[in-house]
């Protein structure tokens, strides 16, 4: 009976502390996608960066080379950003 009690405080205790990140936006992910690939690392899934590209509303071909795909989420975010 003890032992229930306990799983339970600890349950507490976890959710209180260890609270998952909110999800971020589109737009969030975009922008965290390209900070990476400025610091100079590179997407090794291109279904994620094309699964970006699409939620942006961007249409993205399937075989679309990565490098053409970031270059259009680039400026799909520079336009979000003009007044």
């Amino acid at each position: 009976m003890g032992s229930r009690w306990l799983a339970g405080l600890f349950s507490r205790l976890r959710g209180l502390f260890f609270r998952r990140p909110a999800p971020l936006s589109d737009y969030g992910r975009a922008r965290q996608l390209i900070a990476a690939v400025d610091r100079g690392g590179m997407p090794l899934n291109p279904a994620k960066v094309n699964a970006i590209a699409r939620d942006l509303g961007l249409e993205v071909a399937r075989h679309a080379p990565v490098e053409a795909t970031l270059e259009r989420i680039r400026q799909a975010l520079a336009r979000a950003n003009e007044p």
